[in-house]
Formats: structure tokens, C-alpha cells, sequence
């Protein structure tokens, strides 16, 4: 089974936040030191973007090629577009996992995090009971391979999310090793090699819900992290400037385009970079 860790169980704060308030909860108060970042607005108009169809293209492959070389050794993001991942899928899937987060306590709990554990409704890596909360509740899981699916997780989903997910797992899965392949010819190696070590990988979806906060300026939705993975790809519900990133030393949020995935670039692959 996959390992993750485990993870202290918390309230949720989508339903702290129902509740009227007019103070955040001390534990989620940051100290000064992890105070909201302040973002560069002058590297907005630079974040990369990557077109999926020409990276594909043999027309176009060679620029693309050296635009995506650029962005994972300068910046490790970018945004993709024409990625030809169905955009009715897309919005499928944004407004099933908004049912989803909007379920009833009593539904949710059916997902909550088992003890020790950190896949289902929870937060992650929450160790201690003084440790400094994150304004945001997640759910999280594994996806493929199959077989190291939660039992009481994917399959026991609301029917129409779990076929959604199922499709876009496979989707998503498709478009990734399509960017690593992508990858792997900046680096001069060979497709099939780098297919053989990523392609029956592990597989995993972090849903993330941020409700509304009254002091938005004392509280972190999600902590600054790195993430220990190949690739990330990310899809943002709404068009919220939430996401920020550190370059150079400093943070500047992500203006997500319209139809756009945000890729990031994890731990894995930037070993594979340098």
C-alpha cells in the first residue's frame, strides 16, 4: 500500500467558517515570520506557458521544446494550454468536487482520515496539537494503479464523481507521461526509458477547498512546500490569484488562464534537470 504518513485529525474549517466570526481561531493564527508572503507583481507577465499542441507538433516541436526546457530549469512552473484534455470533462470534474466539498458533515465523515493516516477529509501532516493549522480542509487520495486504492475511499465516492475521477485519472495520467517524454528528449534520453521507470507510477489527487476568512490577512490557505513528487498538475476551480510561487527569493501569485493546467515541476524530476 502507499505510504504517505499519517496525520492528527482537525476540525473542518469549512465548518468553523459557516459558523459567524468575527476572530480566527488562535491555532490558526501565523506567527509574524509566516505571515501572508508578499507578491513581486512584475514577474506576473513572465510565468511561462506551455502549448501541449506543439509540443506534439513536428512543425513547432523544436521552439516548444526549448520554451518547456526554460521553464522547468528557471522557474519549475508554467501553465499548459491546449492541453486536449476534454474541457467538458473539466468543468465535470470542477463542479462534482464542489458537491463533493459541500456535502453534509454527516456524508463526509464517511471520508474522513483513519488514524495515522493521511488520505481522505482532513489536513496533512498535522503531528502535534499545538501545531499552527492551515485555513483550508483537503481530501486526498490515491488513484492508480488501482489496486493501492482506499477501499472506503474511490470506489465508495458519489457515483457521479467516482466516474468523473475515473476518466479524468486516466486523462490526466495520459497528459503526464506526454510532458515527461517531452522532458526526457531536452535531456537527451530515451523515451522508452524514462516511460519504464514513470509509467505504472503512483498516482494521487489533492482536492483543496479554502472558505471564506475574516482576517485573510493572519492565516496561510496551504503551507510554503515543495512538492516530493514527479509532476504535479494543477486545475484551480475558479480564477482566484491563490497560488503563489517563489522565484529569486520572491513570491508572486499565478494568474490562471482560462481552460490552462498549472504544472509543477516536483522533487523527482528536478534531481532528473540538474
Amino acid at each position: 500500500m502507499a505510504k504517505y504518513g499519517g496525520s492528527l485529525l482537525v476540525p473542518s474549517v469549512k465548518e468553523l467558517a459557516e459558523n459567524p466570526m468575527v476572530a480566527v481561531p488562535p491555532r490558526y493564527i501565523r506567527p509574524k515570520q509566516d505571515a501572508p508572503v508578499i507578491s513581486d507583481n512584475t514577474l506576473i507577465s513572465k510565468f511561462p506557458v506551455i502549448d501541449m499542441e506543439s509540443l506534439l507538433s513536428e512543425e513547432s516541436m523544436d521552439s516548444e521544446l526549448a520554451k518547456l526546457d526554460f521553464a522547468c530549469r528557471e522557474w519549475g512552473f508554467f501553465q499548459l494550454v491546449n492541453h486536449g484534455v476534454s474541457l467538458a470533462l473539466v468543468d465535470k470534474v470542477k463542479k462534482e468536487i464542489q458537491e463533493f466539498f459541500n456535502l453534509s458533515m454527516e456524508e463526509k465523515k464517511k471520508y474522513w482520515q483513519y488514524p495515522g493516516e493521511v488520505e481522505g477529509f482532513g489536513q496533512a501532516f498535522v503531528v502535534s496539537e499545538e501545531q499552527k493549522l492551515d485555513w483550508g480542509d483537503l481530501f486526498f487520495m490515491t488513484t492508480l494503479p488501482v489496486h493501492l486504492r482506499k477501499p472506503h475511499l474511490f470506489p465508495k465516492l458519489p457515483p457521479s464523481l467516482r466516474d468523473t475521477l475515473e476518466v479524468y485519472s486516466m486523462e490526466v495520467n495520459a497528459l503526464a507521461m506526454n510532458l515527461i517524454s517531452g522532458m526526457a528528449k531536452v535531456l537527451h534520453i530515451k523515451d522508452e526509458e524514462v516511460r519504464e521507470f514513470f509509467e505504472n507510477g503512483l498516482q494521487s489527487m489533492r482536492m483543496n477547498y479554502y472558505p471564506p476568512c475574516p482576517q485573510p490577512e493572519k492565516v496561510t490557505g496551504l503551507t510554503p512546500h515543495s512538492d516530493a513528487v514527479a509532476l504535479t498538475i494543477l486545475l484551480q476551480i475558479n480564477e482566484a490569484e491563490g497560488l503563489q510561487i517563489k522565484k529569486d527569493g520572491k513570491w508572486f501569485p499565478i494568474r490562471p488562464l482560462p481552460n490552462a493546467f498549472i504544472v509543477n515541476i516536483g522533487d523527482v524530476l528536478e534531481v532528473m534537470l540538474e
